[in-house]
């Protein structure tokens, strides 16, 4: 068989696309944070994991030109060569501070920092152990790990009694790395970092947290999971990405600093990869300091959230509840999912819609987030979007004349 056949026979997206209800790969033209131009026209943005804001901010955006003026466009080579300039080091030196670890390794995005990280510590005889809904770039480190014959078993999903069982299996001489998600990033829930810890200590288990979607929403001043817990100390290696609430990109683990130095020395990811940009590395410095200097942010970006988590809720939706900055509407089947997201979309509101494989069988959502920047006027404006398309989708109770809900 031609091996391009199966890109002949994909045909959904153009069905989709046909119908004018495809809700991807869509070009921002102009970004303020809360509201963007696409299509020529204002909406709402309601589906971005700029989670403070900071991609708009003045200080973030001199930051980067400031950094290209000085260091131009690129490193123009991997951090073990050529690539290292003195704004890589700082970061790391801050970002060490801020998060109460000994070491940070920046890599040049958060994906890959999940790739050059597991699959550097675990290798042949170890053991990655991974929650079954952690992000796709967790599991294809697993996967590349187990290239590197190490072996790779999930646990069901935030059960830490599964976990137990799992590692009860393996040998007690194996090297044992847990792999989870701080902030599961398609429901906003937070792994139960507690037991996680406790159970995998006592099999001697490092443990490794993915805070891609925690660090500036959730613990003490945004310090994400193991801050929330007060279990720093006791979390091995947290690891996060910088294109959400430090507004730019890039990705950096956390940790021991005898193990970050072996990182740096043993990861092909890191090892072959160009570095950082300048750009890059100079906005998210800056965006640490703001988060330094106002945690403040980090509270309002939760009121708001919490705001909608109550105003959608009480319209009739079905809202999964976390205290994060994301708010899944779970619709159920994709057709329906589909036509919400367009009518939201007409109405001014940019949501993601999420639909399998990416999430289970008549689990389809709107997977809706929020900024610390968004005005109650824009919240209002989410909301009343909804309302509107729920009613006429028949997805919430309709309104009678006195304003009586029924159905």
């Amino acid at each position: 068989m031609d091996l391009f056949q199966k890109c002949y026979d994909f045909t959904r997206a153009d069905e989709v696309k046909a119908k004018g209800l495809y809700p991807y790969f869509r070009p921002i033209e102009d970004n303020e944070g809360p509201v963007v131009q696409i299509e020529g026209r204002k909406v709402i943005m309601a589906g971005s994991n700029n989670y403070l804001g900071l991609t708009a901010h003045p200080a973030v955006k001199e930051a980067a030109i400031r950094a290209i003026e000085r260091y131009g466009t690129g490193c123009s080579g991997s951090r073990y060569l050529t690539g290292t300039i003195d704004l890589h080091i700082e970061l790391e030196r801050r970002l060490a501070e801020f998060l109460g670890y000994e070491a940070v390794l920046l890599f040049s995005t958060g994906y890959q920092t999940a790739l050059g990280s597991i699959s550097a510590l675990v290798g042949k005889g170890d053991y990655v152990i991974s929650d079954k809904e952690n992000h796709a770039s967790i599991i294809n480190a697993c996967m590349l790990a187990k290239g590197g014959f190490a072996e790779f078993v999930r646990y069901k999903h935030n059960d830490m009694d599964d976990l137990e069982k799992v590692l009860q299996r393996i040998p007690a001489d194996a090297g044992k790395l847990v792999v989870t998600d701080g902030v599961f990033s398609v429901t906003g829930e937070i792994v139960d970092l507690p037991r996680l810890v406790e159970v995998a200590h006592r099999y001697g288990a490092r443990v490794l947290v993915d805070d891609a979607h925690a660090v500036g929403v959730i613990g003490h001043g945004g310090r994400g999971t193991a801050s929330h817990f007060g279990l720093t100390a006791e979390t091995d290696l947290t690891m996060g990405t910088f294109s959400k609430t430090f507004a730019s990109l890039g990705g950096f683990i956390a940790g021991p600093e005898r193990v970050i130095n072996y990182l740096k020395h043993h990861s092909p990811a890191l090892i072959f990869s160009a570095s950082p940009t300048p750009a890059s590395v100079a906005a998210a410095l800056a965006a640490l300091e703001i988060l330094e200097r106002h945690p403040e942010l980090v509270s309002r970006l939760i009121a708001n959230a919490d705001y909608m988590r109550k105003g959608l809720s009480e319209l009739g939706f079905n809202v999964y509840h976390s205290p994060t900055a994301i708010v899944p509407v779970i619709v159920g089947d994709v057709e329906t999912a589909l036509v919400l997201w367009r009518k939201l979309y007409d109405g001014g509101v940019f949501v993601n819609a999420f639909i399998p494989p990416g999430v289970p069988p008549n689990m389809s959502m709107m997977r809706t987030s929020y900024m610390a920047t968004h005005e109650r006027v824009h919240l209002d404006a989410i909301i009343e979007a909804f309302e509107k398309a729920g009613r006429e989708l028949g997805l919430i109770p309709q309104r009678s004349d006195a304003g009586v809900a029924t159905h």
